[in-house]
This record gives structure tokens, C-alpha cells and sequence, in this order.
């Protein structure tokens, strides 16, 4: 029977898992081996994928990999993974074959008063939230996998020693499955830290575990984390931590990374360590993988005993397990070494072997065996659960029903954007309403000359338009962070798997998709998460076309001038627009660049959890402040030089002729030929085709004149034009470009929107229309992303290629969609 014929609310157990490769070994990694319990919970609104029960967390499959799976209803006719038995006097498992190899590394004083501390651990274990509590750094903690897609570095004081605190990504186990199992293993064996603090969810500690006896084999000085103790309380069950800390002879320091209760113990143990420099871990216990196993192990050690290996930086059982499960990372790296064609005849040798007496292959062998050493472990710590979480199960049962789950995915959506835009609103009228008093009071009170034009046009203009829209962004992530926080953005991905498989990506791609709503660097970084490249580089390809914060105070601008009475509902469908776009082009990318096959889906759902408003308050706060940065940063830099090529050269003979103009009809006023109201409307024409003369004649002018023709049969002037070049550096940009363009009245600090709608070309025609502040808004959701997310592809895909690829098609893109709007709105309106 296949695990995909299980139907919904009925339990099993695993038999064989069939395949192979990469994913058939993360499936084996993640639970799914001989003889475990696993419980179909539900199935996705459009039936795939499907989410299952196995050793206490949930996780979701499509049924093309769940019909891989072998199981049985009874569990008494498949043999189980072998149990490692343990004998606490000797404080280690019985091993029926120790390595002779494996010796303890000499003892060594060390007077250095820092300590390089890594946390390695499972996505959704807590690393994050332990990481910012210890360390004091603010970086985001996400409830699901992937929110740190690199190393991030902390450093703290305690007790006269400095640590320095190193979260790296997380992952499930050591293998060369994703960039992220990579990175750590290779920090790791490189940078050798002093201590690994292995982040472990008491929540699901038989799965978690599994990364804890791979950093054993490393022979790595090492602090377990027992984290999110307090859900272990709630959940009723015992755990005698400090007997399995016996057994396997690792400190386990139970911790609540959120509240940051056990993190000064954690933090005592580690300097206890590394004071007395006791190598918990180093050669000290060794899983017992069985006779078989072991014998194979053994021979292999043997191949190496004439081969310096001192340079790999790893433990030579380590190695030679590697080898044995055919780790494709661990090959190229042995491939190096003299007489590595002997090396590899024996590891053939032994694989077989190992496959004719065990009946499976290695990796399975492997697998089962560390999962018995774990099982092992707990059986006698710790106690049976009872149940899942009953809560997890009434809101899964709402949020992904076939009835409700899109429908309330759409409307959480709405609500969001109906929320940026109405709540944002108030905040934005008094911040406009200071950057109008700030502007009116220069004017006042400042003689006229260049440094009083920079101050009022320049600064107040550009940056001042561009701040008013803080509110809208601290809003809007506000909504993302609860998306994640809670794990609800797991749920997405989950729902909308079957929906991406038809456009020939993955449900992982829907996280940074989503994340792109925020902001595109992270969001691509995020991609590391998918393990298929294909799926990873057409997610990345895409991700620009999701409209992140950047954008939005943009959209905000021309929808609320434009479209008011509709505003929620345009502002949504400019990101639906968006959206449809990525469908159809990851549709062409996937049947034109990367016709690879589809990625499996493979993803862990994490339990429910209640955000803290610590969390939240944190990320709206540091998002502020890297939004208040660009305003200090690179959009006042922007803003300064647009205004100094917009007010240079000067025209002295030019402006003596306005000057002329404005004095003789001064002159007709004082003689009594016009009234007071006639002389005040012509010299406000006067100074305003003055303004128009110096623009046009200007360096930016002659810019933008030069670009005119192949942007005004999208409607836009040369000032639009030139608003969106420099708008390449950072969409913001596009609006503080705009701002200083359209100074509006000289007198008089008027908002952005104002000075916008009563722009007019020479015959008196607006020169912002809703047809145009459509065009444009499209536009500038298409078109090149911002240089930060073209570095961050170009990182990620390994390519320039990819990065000057991304800034031509959505270049293109972005032109040819405006002109069809334009055009065909002509024809209409």
C-alpha cells in the first residue's frame, strides 16, 4: 500500500521509501524510515498536497511523492530501526565496534577571552529568537523555514568573556541536499568555532535530534539548546533532560529563546567548557550504526591509514560515513587526495556489501540507525504524547479548507492593503501637514538664492515627499511579520502548492514570493530554501515583479490623487496584476530556459503560535528604521543631485528677460492700467513659464528631452521620464525625483498630489491623468528592480548573467505594458 492511498484521519507505518537521490534521502531525514507512525491530518482546497503526522510535526507532501512511500496499517510485521541501548555508569551507548581512530583531541589552555559560538539548529527551533535575545541584535524571527538565509554575527558580554554569536541558516541535517546544509557544514569544519549550541524544539525533539547526532560525528564541542521548553511543559509530558544529557554526554540547558529564560546558564556552560576545554563529544561517544555498518566503516578507515587527511579539516569516521552515503560534496573533496581511485573502489565494495546483507542501501542503513540511537534515547526519557495540538488542528481545518482557504487567503490580503491604505492615511496627513509648515517656514524666513531653493525644492520637495509615506510601509510589514510570526505563511505555501506546480514552480517559491511584498533583497536570498535551482532561478527571475514596500509609497501617491472614492480596490489590483504577470512568465521561463522536472514538495508545517508583540513591535521598528536611513542616506543624496542638474546651468541673460517682463507689468499696476488681481495672475505666469524655460534648458532638462521620444507614446513628459531613471537606484526615489521636478507654487508648500494634478503642458492639457498615473504605476511595478536586488541575484544564481538578464526583460517588459495601457485607454476614454 502507498502512503498516497492513506485516506484522511487514518495511521500507518513507513515500510520503504522508494526513489532515489537527493529527495528520497530528505524524506528519509525527515522522518519518514522503516517502521515510524505516520497519520494523514488533510488534504489541500485543491486535494494536493497532503498533510501528514510523523514524529511529533506535521509536514506536507504532493501525492506524486507520497505514492514513493511503502507502508502498512500493522505494525507488527515491519522490522524497526535497532534501538541503541545505553549504560549510564559509562555514560555512553554500547558500541560493538568503537573507533580506533577516533582518539580525544589533547587538551589545550586557552587565555583568549572570546568565545566563537554557532547555533546550529532545525528551521522553526528557535535559533533566531536565542540569537537576538543573547546577542541584543534585532534580526527577524519567522515561523517557518528559511527566515535566516545566511550567517548572521551577534557579540555580547558575560561573565568577563566576549561571545561571539554566529546564527547560521537552518537546516535539517549535514547532507549536500541545499546551499544551506552546505554553509553550515562548511563553517563548521573551516571555521572550527569553539562551541556549537544545537538549537532543539522540545516540541519535536525525535525529528530534531536527527542534526544533533550528525554534529556529534563531527566530533564537535557542542551546548544543546532544549528550546521552546515551555510548550514541552504545557504539553504535559516528561522529560528527564538531565539523564539523556548522561547518555549522550552533552549538556542540554532547557531555554524559552522569547523570553530568554536558560540563556545565562547556557551561557555558564559554555565558559565552564571552554575554561576546563572538556571536548564534549570529541571521540568521546560514537553512535553504534551496527555490526555491519561498523565493519564497513572499519575496512574504509583502513584505505586511509597512508593518507594525510589532516587538511580536510574533518574527523576520518565522519568521513568515511560520508563516503559510504555516497555524499556527492564529500566525493569531489576525497577526489583531491592521492590514490583516491583505491578510496573509491573500496567505498563501491563496502556500499555493496552493505546493501546485500542489510537489503538497503547505505543511506537508509544510515539513517535508521541514527533514528534508532535517538529513539533509543527518548524511549527512556521521555513520555508518551498524548495528542496533537488541538489548536493547530481547528485552525488548519479553517485556513486550509477546500471552501475557505482561498477565499480567506484573498480576503487576509485585502484586509491588508484596505488597512496600508485607510489606517495609513491619518499619519500621513500629519506628517504632510510638517513637511508643509517646514517648507512654508524657509520660505519665510530665508533670503532668495541657491541654498534657500536646495533647502526648499531639494530636500523639503524630495525627501519630504517621500517620508510622508512611513505609516503605509511600518503597516504593511506589521501584516507580513504576523504572516510569518504566526505561521500562517506556511499555510499559504501550502494551499497554493498545486496552484504553483501548474505554473511549474514550487509551494516554497509562494514564502518569497510573499516576502517580496516587503521587500525583493531578502525575498531572494530566501530562495535558498528551494532545492530544485530550476525552481530557484525562476523564483528569482519573478520575485522583482512582486511589489515590495519600496514601490507602495508610489502607488499610494497617484491612487489616493487618482482613484480615492477606490483606492483599497486599485491598490490591490495593481499587486494582482503583478502577480498574473510572474504566473505567466515563470509559465515561459519554466518552458524555455529551465525545462527541468518538477521539484518535489517537500515542507515542514509548523505549529500555530500566538506573534509576541515584542516580535512585531521589532521588526516594525527596524524596518522604520532602515526606511528612515534611505531618507538620510541615498534618497537625500538623490534628491540634492537631481535638484543641482535641475538648477544648473543658470541662464542670467534669460532670467533678466522674465525679470524685464514681470517690472513692466509692475509698472502698468502702478500707472493704474490693470487691476491688482490682473498684475498677480500674470506674474505667476510669468515665473511659472520662467521655471518651465529654466527646467527645460537645464542639464536634467536636455536628459530628459533626449529620452522624451521613446516614452511619450506612453504618456509620460520628460519629467516623468527622468523621475523613473533615477528611480534604478531606489523606487522611492521616483517620488522625491518628482517632487523636486514639480516645485508647484513658489509661494506656498503645497502636497506632492496637489502640485501633481495641477500640472499642465503648454496648451493648458494635464500632464497627469488616471490614464497616465496607470501607465506609470504598472510601469514602475515591472520595470528594473533596484540595484540592491539585482547584486542579490546576481549573488544567489552565481551569474552577472542573470542579474543583467532580469534588468532587460523587466525593462522591456515594463515599456511594452505601458504603451498597450496607454494606448488602448485612448481608444476608450
Amino acid at each position: 500500500m502507498r502512503l498516497s492511498e492513506l485516506h484522511t484521519g487514518e495511521k500507518a507505518y513507513i515500510v520503504k521509501v522508494n526513489g532515489s537521490g537527493a529527495f528520497r534521502k530528505r524524506l528519509l531525514e525527515m522522518g519518514f524510515v522503516r517502521g515510524q507512525e505516520v497519520t494523514s491530518i488533510l488534504n489541500a482546497p485543491l486535494k494536493d498536497p497532503i498533510k501528514y503526522h510523523i514524529m511529533e510535526y506535521e509536514v506536507s507532501l504532493r501525492r506524486s511523492e507520497a505514492v514513493m512511500i511503502e507502508i502498512s496499517m500493522v505494525k507488527h510485521d515491519i522490522p524497526l530501526y535497532e534501538k541503541t541501548s545505553y549504560d549510564i555508569d559509562r555514560e555512553e551507548p554500547i558500541a560493538e565496534n568503537q573507533n580506533k581512530h577516533a582518539e580525544p583531541s589533547p587538551k589545550q589552555h586557552k587565555d583568549s577571552k572570546t568565545i566563537t559560538v554557532a547555533l546550529v539548529g532545525n528551521p522553526n527551533s528557535g535559533k533566531t529568537s536565542i540569537f537576538n535575545i543573547a546577542s541584543g541584535s534585532h534580526e527577524h524571527v519567522g515561523n517557518y523555514g528559511g527566515v535566516t538565509v545566511d550567517s548572521k554575527e551577534g557579540k555580547l558580554k558575560h561573565n568577563g568573556y566576549t561571545f561571539r554569536m554566529i546564527d547560521l541558516p537552518g537546516t535539517y541535517s549535514l547532507s549536500a541536499y541545499t546551499p544551506e546544509e552546505l554553509f553550515v557544514r562548511k563553517y563548521i569544519l573551516d571555521e572550527k568555532p569553539d562551541i556549537i549550541i544545537n538549537v532543539v524544539s522540545a516540541s519535536s525533539l525525535e525529528r530534531n535530534m536527527y542534526l544533533t547526532t550528525e554534529l556529534m560525528e563531527l566530533d564537535a564541542p557542542m551546548v544543546i539548546a532544549l528550546n521552546m521548553y515551555d510548550e514541552l511543559q504545557s504539553s504535559k509530558r516528561e522529560f528527564d533532560y538531565s539523564l539523556l544529557s548522561k547518555m549522550i554526554d552533552i549538556p542540554i540547558i532547557p531555554t524559552i529563546g522569547k523570553k530568554g529564560f536558560g540563556i545565562p546558564a547556557m551561557l555558564n556552560k559554555i565558559i565552564e567548557m571552554y575554561e576546563s576545554q572538556s571536548q564534549n563529544g570529541s571521540g568521546n561517544v560514537h553512535i553504534s550504526y551496527g555490526r555491519v555498518l561498523e565493519k564497513s566503516i572499519s575496512r574504509l578507515e583502513q584505505e586511509f591509514e597512508d593518507t594525510d587527511i589532516s587538511h580536510l579539516n574533518m574527523p576520518l569516521r565522519y568521513l568515511c560515513i560520508k563516503l559510504l552515503e555516497n555524499d556527492k560534496d564529500i566525493q569531489e573533496i576525497v577526489r583531491t587526495l592521492p590514490h583516491h581511485e583505491k578510496i573509491f573502489s573500496r567505498v563501491e565494495r563496502e556500499r555493496n556489501y552493505i546493501e546485500n546483507l542489510l537489503r538497503e542501501d547505505p543511506e537508509s542503513a544510515f539513517t535508521n540507525a541514527r533514528y534508532g540511537f535517538v529513539d533509543g534515547g527518548l524511549r527512556e526519557t521521555l513520555s508518551e504524547k498524548t495528542n496533537i495540538s488541538e489548536t493547530t488542528r481547528i485552525l488548519d481545518t479553517i485556513v486550509t479548507n477546500k471552501y475557505f482557504g482561498f477565499p480567506l487567503f484573498f480576503v487576509f490580503m485585502w484586509v491588508m492593503f484596505e488597512a496600508t491604505f485607510r489606517l495609513g492615511s491619518y499619519p500621513m496627513e500629519w506628517i504632510e501637514w510638517v513637511v508643509q509648515v517646514v517648507g512654508n517656514f524657509i520660505r519665510a524666513n530665508m533670503a532668495d538664492g541657491p541654498l534657500k531653493d536646495l533647502l526648499v525644492d531639494g530636500i523639503v520637495g524630495g525627501v519630504g515627499g517621500v517620508i510622508v509615506f512611513l505609516p503605509n510601509i511600518v503597516i504593511l510589514y506589521a501584516f507580513i511579520s504576523f504572516m510569518e510570526d504566526s505561521g500562517y505563511m506556511a499555510r499559504a505555501a501550502f494551499i497554493m502548492d498545486k496552484v504553483m506546480h501548474k505554473i511549474g514552480l514550487h509551494g516554497k517559491s509562494f514564502i518569497p514570493l510573499i516576502m517580496g511584498f516587503g521587500c525583493n533583497v531578502p525575498a531572494i536570498l530566501a530562495t535558498r530554501t528551494i532545492e530544485s535551482r530550476s525552481s530557484r532561478m525562476i523564483t528569482m527571475l519573478i520575485n522583482p515583479l512582486m511589489s515590495c514596500s519600496a514601490r507602495l509609497p508610489i502607488y499610494i501617491l497617484f491612487v489616493s490623487a487618482f482613484f480615492p472614492k477606490h483606492a483599497s480596490i486599485a491598490l490591490f489590483s495593481i499587486y494582482i496584476f503583478g502577480i498574473l504577470l510572474a504566473v505567466i512568465l515563470s509559465k515561459l521561463f519554466r518552458k524555455t530556459l529551465f525545462k527541468e522536472e518538477n521539484t518535489p514538495f517537500v515542507m515542514e508545517l509548523p505549529p500555530y503560535r500566538m506573534p509576541t508583540v515584542k516580535s512585531t513591535v521589532t521588526h516594525m521598528w527596524d524596518k522604520s528604521r532602515q526606511y528612515l536611513q534611505k531618507m538620510g542616506g541615498i534618497i537625500l543624496i538623490a534628491s540634492i543631485v537631481i535638484w543641482f542638474l535641475g538648477y544648473f546651468p543658470r541662464n542670467q541673460a534669460n532670467d533678466i528677460q522674465f525679470d524685464n517682463q514681470i517690472e513692466q507689468t509692475s509698472n502698468l499696476f502702478s500707472q493704474g492700467e490693470i487691476t491688482a488681481q490682473k498684475k498677480d495672475s500674470i506674474v505667476s505666469n510669468i515665473k511659472t513659464m520662467q521655471a518651465s524655460s529654466h527646467q527645460e534648458n537645464s542639464y536634467i532638462g536636455k536628459i530628459g528631452h533626449f529620452i522624451e521620444p521613446v516614452m511619450r507614446p506612453l504618456g509620460f513628459d520628460w519629467k516623468i521620464s527622468v523621475s523613473l531613471i533615477s528611480g534604478m537606484a531606489a523606487k522611492e526615489i521616483v517620488i522625491s525625483t518628482l517632487g523636486v521636478l514639480y516645485p508647484g507654487d513658489s509661494e506656498n508648500q503645497e502636497s506632492l498630489q496637489t502640485r501633481l494634478k495641477s500640472e499642465t503642458y503648454s496648451d493648458g492639457s494635464p500632464v497627469f491623468t488616471p490614464l497616465v498615473a496607470i501607465g506609470l504605476m504598472l510601469f514602475v511595478l515591472i520595470y528594473f528592480p533596484c540595484i540592491a536586488t539585482i547584486v542579490a541575484i546576481k549573488e544567489e544564481s552565481g551569474s552577472w548573467k542573470w542579474g543583467l538578464f532580469v534588468i532587460i526583460y523587466t525593462t522591456s517588459l515594463a515599456w511594452f505594458v505601458a504603451l498597450i495601457t496607454h494606448q488602448i485607454g485612448l481608444l476608450f476614454l
